[in-house]
């Protein structure tokens, strides 16, 4: 027992020792899932397990250092080397404590003098009672690794610029601001007159954050979600219309944190979550499968509802409907080939443009820098609307390319076979027997997310005696609706 504590307590070098392709590819380790403490004093158990390469990460050290420092994350790679260091000595023992044991038992075999037996017995005893000890602490070991690399995040795509936010890059810019020849109104002002929600009964109601549709608003969110999920299924993709309460597991799978300042909405007594984003159950929908490639890609177009609590957001910058706690989102989403995620994200961006500009939008993309990604995010793309009244720009979607940052957590794969026949099938399971199996890619981009539309649409498409010209696109699923005009009493 001292051994082993000397064992894991032992100072690590700063680089890691080589190991053996088996040593790295045993650690497909668990990961935080719900927070119970478990295993020995002080060790959080995980709950579920992501497969993390190990090996990658150390020959890779700078750059990953490098991306931990460009992203600002909190990551601790210092403390994931010690600790896998340690890692590896400790197995090590254990193995040889296993082979020891083997020795004695097989010495056990024929017939043997009584002492000489006895003596191997002890031995046996003794063997054992250290390779549990030693295999307890593997398990403890083995679990704080685990944790202190799940943070590490995403490798990030080399064209990315590095910095804040303000570092981002212009990547298309389609339309202009419109020209006013008359006093505007922001949509909160627009909402009133034209009696289409109601925050103050809200705030009643459920709180601040919170609004009632009123009237055509209640005509014009269903068009834009209808509208979206018929456009966006042209395309290939699947409808979907999702869970919007999920087990906090496939939360912290897809990436989202339920730490300090969290966007994400726990339900008390559970262990389950209310979704900020529909990306979170379509990631989750072929969880811990195995995928026929002749099945990929794989694209879904889903509609939710979204909840979030916009921790620390506050300001004039973010009144009314542009930032709230609950709102209605289409989303899409797709699983593919790892040498296919980057021309699904050009897809993916170049559908949103096209949705925003057969609406008349004024917008632009960027190209996230290194300090706005999330941490499953390899590239982001962003889309900012113009909106008069809040006289500035907002975000109203994004799409990111996520590689294989959330498969190797969700456990999701396909097995390349050429001369596989063609299948549809993806219903879980192990598949087919040939061809080692690789992680899929993940990608999610919003096609509308409602509240922030109809600000662009409230705002851009106002007209000096109050009315509101409903976009083309939109008049066919609001029964041939052309203007939403003030209600006169």
């Amino acid at each position: 027992r001292t051994l082993t504590r000397s064992l894991v307590r032992r100072p690590a070098p700063h680089l890691l020792s080589s190991a053996s392709a088996a040593a790295a590819t045993a650690v497909e380790l668990d990961t935080n899932g719900d927070g119970s403490a478990g295993g020995g004093a002080g060790v959080v158990r995980p709950q579920w397990k992501a497969a993390i390469d190990f090996k990658w990460i150390r020959d890779n050290r700078d750059a990953v250092a490098d991306n931990i420092r460009t992203r600002n994350s909190t990551a601790n790679l210092d403390l994931v080397f010690e600790l896998y260091d340690q890692y590896l000595t400790l197995q090590k023992e254990v193995e040889r404590l296993r082979a020891e044991r083997n020795a004695v038992a097989n010495k056990m075999k024929g017939k043997l003098d009584p002492s000489v037996r006895q003596a191997l017995v002890e031995e046996g005893k003794n063997l054992k009672e250290g390779l549990i000890a030693l295999e307890e602490d593997l398990v403890q070991l083995t679990d704080k690794l685990q944790l202190e690399a799940q943070s590490i995040p995403n490798t990030t795509h080399p064209d990315v610029p590095v910095g804040g936010e303000e570092s981002s890059v212009l990547r298309k810019e389609v339309g202009s601001q419109r020209s006013f020849n008359f006093a505007i109104k922001d949509h909160l002002q627009l909402g009133k007159e034209l009696d289409l929600f109601d925050f103050d009964a809200a705030a009643e109601v459920s709180g601040s954050k919170f609004y009632y549709l009123k009237n055509e608003a209640v005509l014009l969110e269903m068009a834009l979600v209808i509208w979206a999920i018929s456009e966006v299924s042209k395309k290939g993709f699947t409808p979907l219309i999702t869970p919007e309460i999920v087990r906090s597991s496939v939360v912290e799978k897809c990436g989202f944190s339920k730490g300090k300042n969290t966007q994400v909405y726990s339900i008390e007594d559970s262990d389950q979550c209310l979704i900020g984003t529909a990306e979170i159950p379509v990631g989750g929908i072929h969880m811990d499968s195995i995928l026929a490639e002749s099945a990929l890609p794989l694209k879904y177009v889903a509609y939710s509802h979204c909840f979030r609590t916009e921790a620390g957001a506050a300001g004039a910058a973010t009144r009314g409907l542009y930032r709230v706690h609950q709102f209605s989102k289409v989303e899409m989403f797709i699983f593919c080939r790892p040498e296919e995620s980057g021309k699904w994200h050009e897809e993916l961006i170049t559908i949103e443009e096209d949705l925003y500009a057969s609406l008349g939008l004024h917008f632009k993309t960027l190209d996230m820098a290194t300090g706005d990604l999330g941490a499953p995010a390899y590239r982001k793309f962003d889309i900012e609307a113009w909106m008069p009244g809040l006289e500035r720009y907002g975000e109203i979607s994004s799409a990111s390319n996520c590689t294989d940052y959330q498969s190797r957590r969700l456990g999701i794969r396909y097995r390349p076979s050429p001369s596989e026949p063609p299948s549809t099938s993806t219903k879980k399971g192990k598949g087919a027997a040939s061809g080692p199996t690789q992680f899929v890619h993940t990608l999610n981009a919003t096609a509308v997310a409602v509240p922030r539309l109809i600000v662009c649409i409230l705002e851009n498409f106002q007209q000096g005696d109050g009315s509101i010209v409903v976009p083309e696109p939109l008049r066919p699923y609001m029964g041939g609706l052309e203007l939403l005009s003030p209600k006169f009493k």
